[in-house]
């Protein structure tokens, strides 16, 4: 049987003929000032995603440098490539519009030039699920390497992280508690370093998703941006790459049901974001793999809070790396774990955990006698207003309104909301229910524009928190009584399309149920004058449109999706 081809010879661009293609390759090569003997070695990707656009990444030309030294000194020729960059706060109408089109860059890009492995580097929000995304479905050996985490900023005596202390400043702020000098002022001391948000938001929580999935390192989610141990996993990651290489195991090999439910428990047990549920979703379902709302819902029940970080608890991801990190949460969380799982380091999770555990500071990183909470951070909710499921982050939310009936405050849209949440005119009351409308993956992209403000007269009043529902995300940074992802959306016909002003609707977080109060054939007669918002008429924007799917799916496009998670 004919070797698989190797290093430079590998996928030749096709002129007709193979030999020429290799002797011109190989002489552009040189023109680069690479070594005959370079040119030999086994070839390693190393997919970058800095921008000016972009904070998060702005360290990522030195970790791309420490990651080819660590591609050098194992033997192994680095070519550093560039993909789209997903700068979450840069981007309008929201990064999650352009996810799965970067998924689909590092894809292509990774199957159709010539490297033996790649080095995933990002951190922002979507880029590491996209960037996993496409690996999974390259099916070429990826190892991930985060930029980490910010440090901390300090402000009055008092430390300050991105972006759950830029929530809370800004509720303040719209209360009247904080003038406009004192909002100016923390502006410049919530994001003073390189890296991704400080609490365990989103870039975060996908961080130690990425490595309880085993596709990075051991004990490297949580290094934060700017400390001297990041450029080390760097090198170590581009060591790595190069013996994945030459083994090869790729990520259809690590990224498995049970890896992935082993993710699942993690997020739960770190309080993460929303987000990571629609992310994971995707990832998963790029090799055909699915986890049901009931399953989700099992796992969360069954995995304690353990991990005290904003935007759940006090801590920043400088306390949680200083604390033990990802690996100091899996071992409280052994007897819950598949162990069998393997990682891109070649070994088994249960190898892993067998190794003696570092110091643990359990005022950050509890133990499961002593947990945050006794039950998961999130939970799927169903019902007649989100008949395909929603999402509820109760570990961030206020208990006395888990079981709560209200009446329907409902904004049709994001300028609607934008236009009227802060009119003293509105008919609102904090025992009320906001509704937002056409803010899902076909209405509007689906921003993080779940985290409806309080309106101004009850904030301004000491509102500080009350039900909010919409088919939109929420910042992972972000906290309050929210329903999130209500699928199926309003901009496709879902129920939450129809509902009106005055609509009684009803959350048990205890049931995990979310219902509108109305007759089902008064919600059918609604749906038969409802019509869809229109088309876009060109573009990535028709693209996206015409193809994505619903949050439960992990609004990746219907086309990547792998055969057994279609069904």
């Amino acid at each position: 049987m004919t070797p698989e081809p190797f290093g430079l010879d590998r996928g030749l661009t096709d002129y007709g003929d193979p030999d020429f293609a290799r002797y011109l390759r190989r002489s552009m090569a040189r023109s680069m000032g690479i070594s005959k003997d370079l040119l030999s070695k086994p070839v390693v990707g190393i997919a970058i995603s800095p921008s000016g656009f972009n904070n998060c990444h702005r360290g990522m030309p030195e970790l791309t440098e420490a990651v080819s030294r660590g591609v050098l000194a194992a033997g192994g020729l680095p070519r550093a490539f560039p993909t789209i960059s997903l700068g979450e706060v840069f981007l309008s109408p929201t990064s999650m519009k352009f996810r799965n089109l970067m998924s689909i860059d590092v894809e292509e890009m990774v199957r159709a030039q010539p490297m033996d492995a790649v080095v995933l580097i990002g951190g922002c929000d979507k880029t590491v699920p996209a960037q996993l995304m496409g690996a999974a479905s390259a099916g070429r050996p990826a190892i991930q390497l985060v930029t980490g985490p910010m440090m901390t900023g300090r402000h009055r005596g008092e430390r300050l992280g991105a972006c759950t202390d830029c929530r809370r400043f800004w509720a303040k702020h719209r209360a009247g508690e904080v003038d406009a000098n004192e909002i100016a002022e923390v502006e410049g001391q919530l994001a003073v370093t390189a890296g991704t948000c400080s609490v365990m938001g989103t870039a975060s929580t996908m961080a130690c998703i990425a490595e309880a999935l085993g596709m990075s390192l051991p004990g490297t989610a949580a290094i934060p941006a700017v400390h001297s141990a990041r450029l080390v996993a760097a090198e170590e990651t581009g060591k790595r790459a190069v013996q994945l290489a030459h083994i090869p195991i790729t990520p259809d090999r690590i990224i498995t049901e049970h890896s992935v439910e082993n993710a699942f428990r993690l997020l739960m047990a770190l309080g993460g974001s929303t987000n990571a549920v629609i992310h994971l979703t995707a990832i998963a379902g790029r090799l055909g793999i699915r986890v049901s709302a009931e399953r989700l819902n099992e796992i969360s029940d069954r995995t304690p809070v353990l991990v005290d970080l904003k935007p759940v608890g006090e801590g920043y991801m400088e306390d949680f790396y200083a604390a033990g990190g990802v690996g100091a949460v899996l071992r409280e969380l052994r007897p819950l774990l598949h162990l069998d799982c393997l990682g891109v380091d070649g070994f088994t999770l249960r190898e892993r955990l067998d190794e003696p555990a570092g110091w643990i500071d359990r005022s950050v990183i509890r133990s499961m006698a002593a947990p945050v909470s006794t039950v998961g951070g999130l939970v799927v909710l169903t019902g007649s207003l989100a008949p395909d499921g929603a999402i509820f982050k109760r570990a961030a939310a206020t208990p006395s309104l888990f079981e709560t009936e209200g009446r329907a405050v409902v904004f049709e849209n994001l300028d609607d909301l934008s236009a009227r949440i802060d009119d003293p005119d509105l008919d609102v009351a904090p025992d009320d229910v906001l509704v937002l409308k056409n803010a899902g993956p076909h209405g509007a992209g689906m921003p993080e524009a779940g985290y409806l403000p309080i309106p101004g007269k009850l904030a301004r009043a000491g509102v500080k928190d009350m039900l909010r529902i919409s088919d939109a995300r929420m910042s992972g940074t972000a906290y309050g009584t929210i329903v999130l992802h209500v699928a199926p959306e309003a901009a496709v016909g879902g129920p939450l399309a129809v509902v009106r002003n005055g609509d009684r609707i009803a959350l048990s977080v205890a049931r995990k149920r979310l219902d509108l109060l109305v007759d089902d054939g008064e919600i059918r007669r609604r749906l038969q004058s409802w019509s869809p918002p229109p088309r876009p008429e060109r573009g990535y924007a028709s693209l996206y449109h015409d193809t994505v799917l619903q949050a439960p799916e992990g609004c990746d496009f219907d086309f990547l999706v792998g055969s057994r998670a279609k069904g």
